[in-house]
């Protein structure tokens, strides 16, 4: 029987899946849902937590992204490496995703409730008085070190048990011809996760929810309660479906047609070899130049913008609750373009319009978050009809710049980005894909941060160094935007040559894409 299931065309496009697969593919949909779920949570809660906090603010993300979870990452990397050399892999699963639920309990229920003995406030505030004003940030980031432990752990909930394990996972069970109708679904899968946790969030971070059921006496600790129990609940979820797949379903089996038996070893090459090896190519070289500037704008504009938040919403609940809210919007929007947009725009309007979608829109609504956050007093007569604050419009700008860019990036950057490889040799591909994946966009994370921290040290706040910022966005904008047309003809004359082009790759969800980078992520050596 061929592997290529017989669907009528509506169903090929929403539920291309055979009843006897329905017993591996729902486990599998459902385990990365909770996964996703999870990260979600996390990842507005780790946000509340540490920028809501007394003396500290958004100036703590740039130090603690570089400082704190890089070596976090390689830390848990070296975790991961020798736990798979010592371990069955079901049991390597179980004991990673142990490690974070015991820190989010322990945190929780343990470290939280002490949380005042733990911090060295009275040495923090003498470290303030004896270093430049810029360097608060960095201050925070050490007087809460219970809240930047959180932090870290929730940022490397995704690429380590969602990216290393559930991918690989997937990978190892999932035949070729499977992954082709089920990975889309996941990834539909993870946009219905993103919505979920936004709703799931702002309902249990609801004053009227405190008023019928408070744990604790202090609101935003109750909130904690909740939502890490929720976080502890879906946890057990996942290694329980898990321990059913790989009892029940797989049985620790390996499909010898899997997509992890056909991937190529992955390439090891010195920062000088890779960017020696992409001087010689001008085509990988805009590749290179289009992650680059989405990594670089994206990080900061966030931190902006997150700055901004904290001035409205001080109190961290509901930070916490529009943070969620955000995320919803985010995780619908992506899931209406994954399904209607991405596709049809690539068809009709072609590679070059549709890569260009992202730096527009990017650089569309970062002019309105920037009009509003400069001329917010000269534009009061128009605030004042509008019945809001300039700071209430410049949290709406920001707001709308993130769901937008994060959604188009999701759905329109990434598949033209992997469409962009496909007219390469193999070698071109291959080396050309691991090094971009791998440098620039963790050159382009990175870059933002130090851009930060080095703008902060000099004007000493994130608003007095906006100016500046809004500079670099708007030169990176039109480098990422002339790299795309300039891609776009060598794209163009490439697929004439070879008319017979592959399908265009599936949309991705936030957390796919960080998948895709941590399988062909470089091993960097000095």
């Amino acid at each position: 029987m061929s592997d290529q299931p017989s669907f009528s065309r509506l169903r090929s496009y929403l539920w291309p899946i055979r009843g006897s697969e329905l017993r591996k593919f729902l486990p599998l949909v459902l385990m990365a849902f909770f996964i996703g779920f999870n990260y979600n949570i996390l990842r507005n809660m780790k946000d509340a937590l540490l920028i809501t906090a007394e003396s500290s603010g958004a100036e703590v993300l740039p130090f603690i992204k570089v400082w704190g979870i890089v070596p976090a990452a390689l830390l848990m990397t070296f975790i991961y490496s020798r736990l798979n050399n010592k371990l069955r892999r079901d049991r390597v699963f179980q004991v990673m995703v142990a490690i974070f639920l015991g820190f989010f309990a322990l945190f929780t229920f343990v470290i939280f409730p002490i949380r005042d003995l733990l911090h060295p406030h009275q040495l923090a505030d003498h470290l303030q008085t004896v270093l430049p004003a810029g360097f608060k940030g960095l201050i925070a980031m050490f007087r809460y070190w219970t809240y930047s432990s959180f932090y870290i752990m929730s940022e490397l909930w995704s690429s380590t048990i969602l990216s290393m394990l559930f991918w690989g996972f997937a990978n190892e069970v999932t035949k070729l011809a499977e992954a082709k109708r089920f990975y889309g679904l996941i990834a539909m899968g993870l946009n219905l996760a993103a919505i979920t946790s936004g709703v799931v969030s702002v309902f249990l971070t609801g004053e009227w929810l405190r008023g019928v059921f408070s744990i604790c006496e202090n609101p935003w600790h109750n909130s904690i309660v909740l939502l890490t129990s929720v976080v502890l609940l879906s946890g057990l979820a996942i290694l329980g479906i898990y321990r059913y797949l790989t009892n029940s379903v797989f049985v620790g089996e390996e499909h010898a047609d899997s997509v992890a038996s056909k991937k190529t070893a992955k390439i090891k090459l010195s920062m000088r070899e890779s960017f020696a090896y992409l001087g010689r190519s001008k085509y990988l070289i805009s590749i290179a130049v289009i992650v680059l500037s989405y990594n670089v704008v994206i990080n900061l504009l966030e931190v902006i913008w997150k700055d901004s938040v904290r001035e409205l919403y001080p109190n961290p609940n509901n930070y916490n609750a529009y943070m969620s809210q955000i995320t919803m919007i985010t995780g619908a929007i992506s899931l209406f373009a994954s399904l209607f947009l991405s596709g049809q725009l690539i068809r009709k309007m072609g590679w070059t319009f549709t890569a260009l979608v992202t730096p527009v829109v990017l650089l569309l609504t970062s002019v309105g978050f920037f009009t509003f956050f400069f001329g917010g007093n000269a534009l009061m007569g128009m605030v004042t009809v509008l019945g809001t604050s300039p700071l209430a419009l410049v949290v709406f700008f920001g707001a709308a710049q993130n769901c937008l860019s994060r959604a188009a990036k999701f759905t329109l950057f990434d598949s033209t980005k992997e469409m962009a490889f496909i007219p390469l040799t193999v070698e071109a591909k291959l080396k050309g894909k691991t090094v971009i994946d791998g440098v620039g966009s963790r050159l382009g994370k990175s870059g933002g941060s130090l851009i930060h921290q080095t703008l902060l040290i000099v004007f000493t706040t994130i608003s007095a160094s906006a100016h500046i910022v809004a500079g670099i966005l708007l030169a990176v904008g039109i480098f990422w935007i002339a790299a795309v047309m300039r891609l776009g003809k060598q794209f163009n004359a490439l697929t004439q040559k070879d008319p017979a082009m592959p399908a265009t790759p599936a949309p991705a969800t936030t957390e796919e894409t960080e998948v895709v980078e941590a399988e062909e992520e470089v091993a960097l050596t000095p």
